[in-house]
């Protein structure tokens, strides 16, 4: 159709052309409590959701869930819920249904959406319930676009409840939570008004798209090559803000200047960067330890991890008269013996007392002498008098029997774990016999943070201490990639082109390899001490390339030395650990304490390793 003089007649939109206006919307706003942070080793004790639309509330729903076993100490002092409380409550599998039901046809809202919306996942995934195409708004998204800092320093639920001055206060119960969100969902809704956004469609878009900073800042990306590397975002003084690896380095640094680039402290180093320098790699193993080397150089503010490597916690066998085990941040060549690197103080501080089980050294902090004891200015303490310490302090153990344990504890360090393992298994039993199986879960823990820590430090030292190993993978195009490590570190990377003899290639990487010097001291059990690169490497530097020679494929070209880990070591007891914690809990299983009957994987029960460890 025409109109007159030929021009096209106009044609009338329709309201799908439009959108659906936010009037007219129907909002699930969902909250849950869960025993912890992952849903892959956690479990949901509470949902809360409230259903609105227009301002108008249409519905709640709010019930406990049993999770299927204890609720963690830590849990219940944030959110109030007891295990007693959610020991009557209906399972997941019974709620579901329920939750899905009510929120059919709408779109979900929640505060940190990928937390709330993947524990539902998991769970309709684990008992066979299709998860719906739901719309998904995250709250969290929204105050980022909406609001400055200067308004708010945050954007977690309290923060903005305050700011909106919610009659609804966040106090970690799910209903609460889920009407609190109901509040501050609306106060962005108003604030979008100003954005002139006014439709679902709108509001979905405007979450995710880049910000006028972003966009102008896309000529960053110009000329970044596509090959692997490391790129480092600087400020216009030249300061660092932020190293990235990546197989291709300009896909990956236009990816920050898009909607795809959703963390706000990303955006915010984004607003601040005048320049992005890359540095191309060989191969994918080299950029990986080029980008810990310069996080560790520069300390970037908007890195997170790999920044203080030299704050690696270690369990260190003292070097005095009689010696005792406590956690320490250096290491140092200083005749003591040391187990680690260890992740956490908590990881540590659960090996200790599993080396504490095994080997009766004292556990007081104060300095012995011999001198001290024979004045009998040394100080007893309550171990010594039920039993738990020989009590060298006050003279009841000579220090040739004291000696016996320190020999035994150095021992376990060096990497015979026999008799570690052997106290812990006995104490399971015997817990496990008496019922007593949260404690039983106890020791198991501390069994498994030892074997852990013993492992990864037996697999550092063992590479640390081989002068140069050499070695190949299969590259995607045909050809290989080359690596040369000296002392832990790698010291070259490279690769042979398809259908190319390799061994030329090999020998023009190491003769052009960095020299790395010989550690000027040795942790045992861990890694070499020294500063990179005059001596050996970080223990993440160590971890990457253990990673890749696990890798399928990968060939030994050449190795200076032997590299072995202990016979007795911890190594093999690592996927035995494991196990330990994947057996479904069961009270009449295999020997498997905790839970209740039926429970599932990661539902806060305790478990321990089927059958007995043959430790001979």
């Amino acid at each position: 159709m025409t109109a007159a003089h030929g021009v096209p007649a106009g044609v009338q939109g329709t309201l799908d052309d439009l959108g659906t206006p936010l009037s007219e919307v129907t909002f699930v706003v969902v909250d849950l409590e869960t025993t912890g942070g992952s849903a892959a080793d956690s479990a949901i004790t509470e949902i809360g959701a409230v259903k609105v639309r227009g301002g108008e509330d249409l519905g709640e729903l709010a019930t406990l869930v049993d999770p299927g076993g204890p609720v963690p100490p830590f849990i219940t002092a944030l959110t109030g819920i007891t295990t007693a409380m959610v020991a009557a409550a209906p399972r997941i599998e019974s709620v579901l249904p329920a939750f899905l039901e009510f929120a059919r046809g709408c779109v979900l809202v929640a505060h940190n959406a990928s937390f709330d919306i993947g524990f539902l996942k998991a769970a309709c995934a684990e008992h066979g319930y299709a998860w719906p195409a739901f719309p998904v708004v995250d709250t969290v998204d929204l105050a980022r676009r909406v609001l400055s800092k200067d308004e708010v320093p945050n954007c977690k639920l309290g923060t903005l409840a305050r700011f909106f001055r919610t009659s609804a206060e966040p106090a970690h119960r799910a209903l609460a939570d889920a009407r609190a969100t109901v509040e501050v969902l609306h106060g962005l809704i108003e604030r979008l008004g100003s954005f002139g956004v006014t439709t679902l469609e709108e509001m979905r878009g405007f979450a995710k798209a880049p910000t006028p900073e972003q966009r102008r800042k896309r000529h960053l990306a110009d000329g970044v090559p596509s090959a692997p590397g490391v790129y480092l975002f600087e400020d216009a003084s030249g300061e660092v803000l932020y190293v990235g690896k990546s197989g291709d380095l300009r896909s990956r640094v236009r990816s920050y200047f898009t909607g795809s680039e959703t963390r706000w402290r990303v955006r915010e180093m984004v607003g601040l960067a005048e320049s992005v320098r890359t540095i191309e790699c060989a191969t994918g193993l080299e950029a990986e330890v080029r980008e810990l080397r310069l996080i560790a150089e520069h300390k970037p503010r908007y890195n997170r991890r790999s920044k203080f490597p030299e704050r690696a916690i270690w369990l260190k066998l003292t070097a005095e008269p009689f010696p005792r085990l406590s956690i320490v941040r250096e290491c140092r060549a200083d005749g003591a013996r040391y187990l680690g690197p260890i992740s956490s103080r908590r990881q540590a501080e659960e090996a200790r007392a599993a080396l504490h089980e095994a080997v009766p050294l004292r556990q007081c902090t104060q300095r012995l002498t011999l001198r001290l004891i024979e004045r009998g200015r040394a100080r007893s303490c309550a171990l010594a008098e039920i039993g738990r310490c020989g009590a060298p302090c006050d003279g009841r153990e000579s220090p040739d029997a004291y000696a016996v344990h320190v020999e035994t504890a150095r021992a376990v360090m060096e990497g015979d774990v026999r008799p570690v393992v052997a106290a812990a298994q006995v104490r399971i039993d015997r817990l496990a016999a008496e019922l007593r199986y949260e404690e039983a879960a106890a020791q198991r823990d501390r069994l498994a943070a030892f074997v852990r820590a013993a492992a990864r430090g037996q697999r550092l030292a063992a590479l640390a201490r081989l002068p140069e190993l050499v070695a190949a993978r299969p590259a995607f195009d045909g050809g290989w990639e080359l690596a040369v490590v000296r002392y832990g570190r790698l010291a070259a990377a490279g690769t042979v082109p398809p259908n190319a003899h390799p061994r030329p290639y090999v020998d023009a990487l190491i003769a052009t390899a960095e020299t790395v010097f010989p550690p000027a001291g040795e942790a045992p059990g861990g890694v070499a001490l020294g500063d990179p690169p005059s001596a050996g490497a970080t223990a993440e530097e160590m971890e990457c390339v253990l990673r890749w020679l696990d890798l399928p494929g990968v060939r030994l070209v050449e190795v200076d030395g032997a590299w072995t880990c202990p016979a007795h070591g911890a190594e093999g007891l690592r996927a035995w650990i494991d196990r330990a914690y994947e057996h479904p809990y069961d009270r009449g299983g295999e020997g498997v304490p905790g839970g209740r009957p039926g429970g599932g994987r990661g539902r806060g029960g305790t478990a321990r390793p089927r059958g007995r460890l043959p430790l001979k």
